[in-house]
């Protein structure tokens, strides 16, 4: 298992320069940046001219906030500027950001996917002079590529794509065209074991050799009780936020924890949010987040994780020491 760091959600794109080189620094296997408050790719591509040796992942970049050629030529130049250790790692994000945020079209989520990684791959496959670029899809129409427009073929060839998911389809359709795939923080063991990876294997044919299953489980770490108790309180406010999202309710359906899902998705639409989090019971705490002393924390990890998981990074939705997330990534690489 390689263990991964990422950037803080709020970091700004020389913050997240500044916590790559400091992952690498740290003995990181990978280091990996999300889109929220700023673009994913423009934070990698500092992070890739700050370090030399460790992965850099988009985790998530907003597919459907794009089009295939956009994403094509982002991903290729960061795999070019890093010398090789880019991942492409997309995701659908829900229907109202797509919609309503980014102002783009959103219809069958999944279907739309398999199509636009197929046609970011047809885009790629032309510059490396594979043949003339024509794809044509439902929802993507590429046809045009003159070489005033033509990078040519990347010296490092394609980045893997890695691809989001936690409902069924769509990781099927990460088992059917992906490299890899990045499971969400909002998963338990039960779910990964009995609903993912089975879907996963049903679409690759029972074999996952030379996949990648990427995890962020959600830890409470603190230096001491005061410091444990704000990490809980964060971990449940974060679980509340995932569980109000319809998108995610399968994973509360394994289970049986529908009715709350029903009720935190009643109080979202009210912004009830200290009042959501209060509502997260600890066996609901239990089965997503593990807790404790690094080492109690990375031996969970390991017996939850270490036979169906390549890639972990922590996710810790609250300020914390870094020699603690340090040390259960020391303790982690310990146990390969």
């Amino acid at each position: 298992m390689k263990i991964d760091d990422a950037a803080d959600l709020s970091s700004s794109p020389l913050g997240a320069e500044a916590a790559a080189e400091a992952a690498e620094a740290a003995g990181y296997d990978g280091f990996a940046v999300s889109e929220t408050r700023h673009d994913a790719f423009t934070s990698l591509t500092l992070a890739a001219r700050a370090t030399e040796r460790i992965t850099l992942r988009s985790a998530i970049a907003v597919a459907f906030a794009r089009n295939p050629m956009t994403v094509a030529t982002l991903a290729n130049d960061v795999q070019l500027i890093s010398g090789g250790r880019f991942q492409l790692g997309l995701g659908s994000q829900v229907q109202a950001h797509i919609e309503r945020r980014f102002a783009m079209p959103w219809s069958r989520p999944a279907a739309r996917m398999e199509e636009f990684v197929r046609a970011v791959r047809a885009i790629w496959a032309a510059w490396a002079g594979e043949g003339r670029l024509f794809f044509k899809g439902e929802f993507y129409r590429h046809t045009l590529m003159t070489e005033f427009f033509d990078p040519g073929p990347n010296p490092h060839g394609a980045p893997p794509i890695l691809l989001a998911a936690v409902g069924e389809r769509m990781t099927e359709v990460a088992g059917r065209v992906a490299d890899g795939l990045l499971c969400h923080a909002f998963t338990t063991p039960a779910y990964l074991h009995e609903r993912t990876l089975p879907a996963l294997r049903a679409a690759r044919d029972g074999a996952l050799d030379g996949f990648t299953v990427c995890l962020q489980p959600m830890a409470v770490l603190g230096a001491d009780d005061a410091a444990r108790a704000r990490a809980e309180r964060a971990v449940r406010g974060q679980i509340a936020f995932y569980a109000s999202t319809p998108a995610y309710r399968p994973v509360l359906d394994q289970h049986g924890w529908g009715e709350l899902a029903d009720r935190l998705h009643l109080l979202s639409r009210r912004g009830a949010w200290e009042e959501m989090a209060a509502l997260i019971p600890d066996d609901v705490l239990d089965a997503f987040a593990v807790a404790g002393t690094p080492a109690e924390v990375a031996s969970a990890l390991a017996d939850r994780f270490g036979d169906a998981v390549d890639r972990l990074t922590l996710y810790t939705p609250y300020a914390v020491d870094a020699a603690l997330t340090g040390a259960v990534a020391s303790l982690l690489r310990g146990q390969e």
